[in-house]
């Protein structure tokens, strides 16, 4: 048995936010195969990641914030075109430019909730953490934090159908019972919250 190795990248789609790559590579086995990978990133970038182990930056923020004054956690509800719905999930967003993880949290924080970065607890933030690597590259940074502030509307975009919610414990528990749709991310941030 030789070793898995990539011996091609070919774009196949290329949106706004969003590109598709057929990516060639030969198995363990010696066979030459193809699989698709969606990516934020440019050709030059991705080529340069694998073919020269240039080290990629972050894609996105998750945050997992937890309200000082309410004791609550922050999670969302937001309308997602992929499955039709809505969906729970946690305040997160696409890192701008040449933007730190720092910066994008207190943005997408106010921007999807109206609430204040007070703190990020960096023993509990992961700065860099694969999303669903059996289809696309994208990495996150996880980032556990302290907000304050009042729930607002008033920053989201256009495109967003976005409704910030403090839960507490018990809610939390209540919540994970019902047959709301949840992304996974938001899944374990709830059960740790629960049990913290």
């Amino acid at each position: 048995m030789s070793k898995v190795k990539l011996e091609n990248i070919k774009l196949l789609a290329d949106t706004k936010y969003l590109k598709l790559y057929n990516a060639e590579y030969t198995n363990k086995y010696g066979v030459l195969r193809n699989w698709t990978i969606a990516s934020r990133k440019d050709l030059d970038t991705i080529n340069n990641k694998f073919f020269h182990g240039t080290e990629d930056k972050i894609d996105a923020v998750v945050i997992i914030a937890k309200h000082i004054k309410e004791d609550k956690l922050v999670i969302i509800r937001q309308f997602r075109v992929p499955i039709n719905d809505y969906v729970i999930e946690l305040p997160a967003g696409l890192v701008d430019n040449n933007e730190g993880f720092e910066e994008a949290t207190k943005r997408e924080l106010k921007e999807e909730t109206g609430l204040d970065l007070v703190n990020i607890d960096y023993n509990r933030t992961k700065e860099k953490v694969y999303v669903s690597v059996g289809m696309t590259d994208e990495s996150v940074a996880l980032v556990s934090c302290t907000c304050d502030g009042i729930i607002s509307k008033e920053n989201l975009e256009a495109d967003e159908d976005i409704e910030a919610i403090l839960i507490s414990k018990e809610e939390a528990k209540e919540l994970l019972k019902s047959n709301e749709n949840i992304d996974v991310k938001a899944l374990l941030a709830i059960q740790s919250f629960i049990l913290s």
